[in-house]
């Protein structure tokens, strides 16, 4: 009688033959483009197999470097599967229990037969080397990953009908799905944290000593540092606010400040145009009055100013996008870019609900948007972990705020969209200007024009409160209230007085000097009189 086992590597070309769409599916047909096998293990896949059923704890170890997608041949794939459903179900596993799975799935023939089962546990005599075999394997399969997505990227390549920038934003996408799928992060022992972790704070009590008392990134606001300690790195945290209010306003002000510092900020923004950042920016850096750049009905002395404000911005380490409805996986990829190139050290993104979880759109159709926005926060908590630097996202709370009598001051429920939102961040924060809603002076009589309060109704690493800071609206910029020391640096030594001119102060030249290409009226105009110590940015 004729031997029925497959015993030999020359069957496994046959099963192949038998699945060619899986093994399209597999390696991008990339043994027919190149000519080549794609990377495999074959007998390293046989000896794992054959330790899961012979070690009824092997399965705890592999689990979590291992999917069926790892293992190269169909009939590998459908016995780890049918392994993998016993270990969820807590059954014993063994070669018996294995067989009658793949028997009851209708999987045994394709699993190669009971026979090929008992020939797989007589491979191995033990689980021992099952982790580093089981590594072997996982990398065989990224290689294969690595290899059908370049060979998508030719495809789209050479397809006229696929525009050139979906195809790139394409292929990047899909290499970052192969280190998101399969570079996961393991445990770690407390003890090789312990003494890392006291080196952290050891390092932020120096700083409260020594300095002004500040762990983290500063908001430039000594009431919210005071309160917050600064943005610390992988954290969520939300600022919400109705429109109006001055949520913009508010982020630009803290990129400013933090570039001031020498730290890199990547700026989302959904809502704007950066032109139209740009021009805020130069309007809170210049004191010129927002409306009248708009309107173009600048004076020479305000064209002088704005120009030294351009020099400013020119020298900060601020990254803008204004993508419109960027999608978690684009920003993620953009963030990750600015990381590698730029070591960004803040995110902020403008605003949340403008956001999509996919690129196109919702993945489920069936999902409501409740749901979408709870996925983009936990994304966003999870882009603050993985990059390990804050993440700051502008957030609408619903309308409920406008219908409520009194104060209307806003409240962790009127969150727009997800109560998800307040469960993800490490801080909740929300800007409130009762001048907005015609409150004029407080129960103690006293103005309350021009102030805001940032009130923070959850912070995980400390008190909750409300400060008072200073909002200027024809700047839209918020700064320390003037009964506080003053709490930003300068963008470059020795500022001094606008009027000076000195060639250590570019931000104080006007016209020729700070853009020497510049035609007249910018040249031989009379310096403002306004002083740097002024202006809080």
């Amino acid at each position: 009688m004729r031997d029925q086992r497959p015993n030999s590597s020359r069957e496994y070309p046959s099963r192949m033959r038998q699945n060619p769409a899986q093994m399209r599916e597999d390696a991008g047909m990339s043994q027919y483009v190149f000519g080549k096998i794609p990377p495999q293990a074959l007998p390293l896949e046989e000896a794992v197999l054959g330790a899961l059923m012979i070690d009824r704890e092997a399965m705890n170890i592999v689990s979590d470097l291992l999917t069926p997608e790892a293992f190269y041949t169909p009939a590998h794939q459908a016995i780890y599967q049918a392994i993998m459903r016993l270990h969820d179900q807590q059954h014993p596993v063994d070669l018996l229990t294995v067989t009658e799975e793949l028997r009851k799935c209708g999987e045994l023939e394709r699993a190669g037969g009971s026979y090929y089962l008992v020939e797989l546990t007589n491979r191995v005599a033990s689980a021992a080397n099952i982790e580093y075999h089981s590594r072997i394997i996982q990398q065989k399969h990224i290689q294969r990953q690595i290899i059908a997505t370049g060979a998508k990227m030719v495809k789209d390549g050479y397809e006229d009908t696929i525009d050139c920038f979906a195809a790139l934003q394409n292929a990047e996408q899909g290499l970052f799905a192969i280190t998101q799928n399969t570079l996961s992060r393991s445990s770690t022992k407390v003890a090789s944290l312990a003494f890392s972790t006291f080196k952290q704070i050891e390092q932020n009590a120096l700083k409260a000593r020594t300095g002004d008392g500040i762990t983290g990134k500063s908001s430039g606001i000594a009431e919210i540092d005071a309160l917050t300690g600064g943005w610390h790195d992988s954290d969520l945290v939300i600022l919400a606010a109705r429109p109006g209010m001055g949520k913009t306003g508010f982020a630009l002000s803290v990129a400013i400040n933090a570039a001031k510092c020498g730290i890199p900020v990547a700026f989302f923004s959904l809502e704007m145009a950066n032109m139209q950042l740009v021009m805020r920016m130069m309007a809170m850096l210049g004191e010129v009055n927002g409306q009248k750049m708009r309107d173009g009905k600048l004076s020479d002395e305000d064209l002088m100013v704005l120009a030294g404000a351009a020099e400013q911005l020119h020298n900060l380490p601020i990254y803008l996008d204004d993508t419109p409805g960027i999608s978690i996986p684009e920003m993620r990829a953009k963030c990750r870019r600015l990381k590698r190139q730029h070591d960004i050290q803040l995110v902020i993104v403008d605003y949340l609900q403008l956001m999509t979880l996919t690129p196109g759109g919702m993945e489920n159709k069936n999902a409501n948007r409740e749901q979408e926005v709870s996925g983009i926060s936990r994304a966003l908590k999870g882009l603050a972990k993985e990059l390990n630097v804050p993440v700051i996202a502008l957030s609408q709370l619903s309308r409920a705020v406008e219908t409520r009598g009194g104060a209307k001051r806003p409240q962790l429920s009127d969150l727009r969209d997800s109560g998800a939102v307040e469960q993800d961040a490490d801080i909740v924060s929300f800007i409130y200007r009762p001048e907005y809603y015609g409150i004029l002076e407080d129960e103690a009589g006293e103005s309350l024009k021009g102030i805001a309060e940032i009130i923070f109704a959850k912070n995980r690493h400390g008190d909750t409160d409300t400060v008072k800071v200073k909002f200027e609206k024809q700047f839209t910029r918020f700064s320390t209230l003037e009964n506080h020391p003053h709490f930003f640096a300068p963008v470059v030594a020795n500022a001094g007085h606008r009027q000076s001119g000195t060639p250590n102060n570019p931000a104080s030249l006007g016209g020729d000097a700070a853009f020497p290409d510049s035609p007249p009226p910018y040249g031989g105009i009379k310096p403002t009189s306004r002083n740097d110590k002024d202006i809080p940015f």
